[in-house]
C-alpha cells in the first residue's frame, strides 16, 4: 500500500478528500478552524513536492441539492490563507475538468460542496423506503454514484483521503473514487493515518484503569459505543442531556429537562448491564438547573433526580464534578466524547471543565487521552487546552463507530 511519505507528488495532480465542515457563524465566518489545520500537513506535503492539488469536501446536509448557506465559497480565503497560496474555486464540483486541467504544480483549486450532488451519499431522493419502487431507484442512484465518483477521479493523477470524519461513510468521495485509481496512487492523509494510530491506541493497547466519558444530549445516538465500550472500560461516566434520562428511568423528577422517553427501559438495561460486567457507572448525582434555556437564566444547585417543574438541568453540579475527576484522574487511558453541560453558553461550562481539567491532570501523569467529536473538541478549544491532552479527533461518528469495532468504508477502500 502506497503511503504519503514514500510518494513523491512532484508533477502529479493529487485530489483529496478533506473534512472542511467547519462550524460557521451568521455571516459566514468560521467559528473554529480545527479541521482545517488539521488537513495543512497532507495538503503542504503535495504542494512542497511539486504537485498541484484538488481539494473536495462537504459541508452541512443540503440533501442533494445547491444551497448557498453551505458553500464552500465561505470558506476559500481562510484555506488560502492556511496554505499561506492563492486557491482557484470551481463553483460546481462535477464540471470542473477543465478547471484541473489547467493546474500547474504549486496551485490549488477548491471544489464546491459534494452534497450538493445526491450521488455523493448515493441515496435515492424523493422516495419513501416503503415505496415498491425504493429498491430499483436505489440501484439506479448506485450507478450514479459510481459515474459522479469516476468524474471525481478523473481530474487527478492520485486520490489521498484525509477525511476522517466522514471515514464512516460509504459516499463517492471516501470510498467509491479509490475503485479509479491503482494501489500505488490511492492513500491515507496523514490526518486519517494519526486518527487510525489513535483509535488502535484505545482498543489494543489499553492501559488500565481505562475510562470513558461519554456526553451529550440522547443516549439514542450513543448506544452502540456505550455497549461497546462496556467490554473494554472500568470506569464509564454518563453525562451531559442523558443524565435525564437516565434519572427519570429511576424515577426521578427531572421539571423540564431534556429526556428520551422512549428510552427509559435502554437506560435501565445499560445500568443492568454495567452492574454484571463490573463496569463503575458514573451518572450526574447532582445539577446545575435554570429556569429557561438562556446563559442569563436564574440558576440553582439541586439533585439530578429532584428538578423543580419549570427548571432544567442544564450543567453537572459539584458534588457529579468531584465524582467524575476523582474516576478519570487515575486513569491511563481515557476516552472523551460529549460535552457535560451545555458548554456553548458560558455559565454552563463548569462541568465539562471539569471533565477537561481531570483528563489533563491524568495525561500529565502518563495516561493516554483521546477527545474526539465536534463537542468535545469545541471544548477543549474553548477552555485552551487542546494541546495538553495525547489526540484530538476530528472526527465523530467515524471515531465512535472505529471504536465500536466497525469497519470503515473510507480506510478500507485504501487498504483493501
Amino acid at each position: 500500500m502506497a503511503t504519503i511519505d514514500n510518494y513523491n507528488f512532484n508533477g502529479k495532480k493529487a485530489i483529496v478528500r478533506v473534512d472542511f465542515n467547519v462550524p460557521l457563524d451568521e455571516n459566514g465566518n468560521i467559528t473554529d478552524d480545527t479541521r482545517i489545520r488539521g488537513a495543512l500537513p497532507t495538503l503542504k506535503k503535495i504542494l512542497n513536492d511539486g504537485g498541484s492539488l484538488i481539494i473536495m469536501s462537504h459541508m452541512g446536509k443540503p440533501k442533494g441539492k445547491v444551497n448557498p448557506k453551505f458553500s464552500l465559497s465561505q470558506i476559500k480565503d481562510a484555506v488560502a490563507k492556511a496554505l499561506g497560496t492563492d486557491v482557484k474555486f470551481a463553483p460546481d464540483c462535477a464540471n470542473a475538468a477543465e478547471a484541473a486541467a489547467s493546474l500547474k504544480p504549486g496551485e490549488v483549486l477548491l471544489l464546491e460542496n459534494l452534497r450538493f450532488y445526491p450521488e455523493e451519499e448515493g441515496k435515492p431522493v424523493g422516495i419513501d423506503k416503503a415505496d415498491p419502487a425504493y429498491e430499483d431507484a436505489k440501484k439506479e442512484m448506485k450507478a450514479r454514484q459510481k459515474e459522479f465518483a469516476k468524474t471525481l477521479a478523473s481530474y487527478a493523477d492520485v486520490y489521498v483521503n484525509d477525511a476522517f470524519g466522514t471515514a464512516h461513510r460509504k459516499h463517492a468521495s471516501t470510498a467509491v473514487i479509490a475503485d479509479y485509481f491503482s494501489a500505488d496512487d490511492k492513500m491515507l492523509g496523514y490526518l486519517m493515518e494519526k486518527e487510525v494510530k489513535a483509535v488502535d491506541n484505545i482498543l489494543s493497547d489499553i492501559k488500565r484503569p481505562f475510562t470513558a466519558i461519554m456526553g451529550g444530549s440522547k443516549v439514542s445516538t450513543k448506544i452502540g459505543i456505550i455497549e461497546n465500550l462496556m467490554d473494554k472500560v472500568d470506569n464509564l461516566i454518563l453525562c451531559g442531556g442523558m443524565t435525564y434520562t437516565f434519572a427519570k428511568a429511576q424515577g426521578g423528577k427531572i421539571g423540564q429537562s431534556i429526556v428520551e422517553d422512549d428510552k427509559l427501559d435502554l437506560a435501565l438495561d445499560i445500568i443492568k448491564k454495567a452492574k454484571e460486567k463490573g463496569v463503575n457507572l458514573i451518572l450526574g448525582t447532582d445539577c446545575v438547573a435554570a429556569d429557561a434555556f438562556s446563559n442569563d437564566a436564574n440558576t440553582m444547585i439541586c439533585p439530578s433526580n429532584d428538578i423543580p417543574d419549570g427548571w432544567e438541568g442544564l450543567d453537572a453540579g459539584p458534588e457529579t464534578r468531584k465524582r467524575f475527576a476523582d474516576a478519570i484522574e487515575p486513569s491511563k487511558t481515557i476516552l472523551w466524547n460529549g460535552p457535560a453541560g451545555v458548554f456553548e453558553f458560558d455559565n454552563f461550562t463548569a462541568g465539562s471543565r471539569a471533565i477537561a481539567d481531570a483528563i489533563v491532570k491524568a495525561t500529565e501523569n502518563g495516561a493516554f487521552s483521546l477527545v474526539g467529536g465536534g463537542d468535545s473538541v469545541a471544548c477543549v478549544n474553548k477552555f485552551g487546552l487542546a494541546d495538553q491532552v495525547s489526540y484530538v479527533s476530528t472526527g465523530g461518528g467515524a471515531l465512535l463507530e472505529a471504536i465500536e469495532g466497525k469497519v470503515l468504508p473510507g480506510v478500507a477502500a485504501i487498504k483493501g
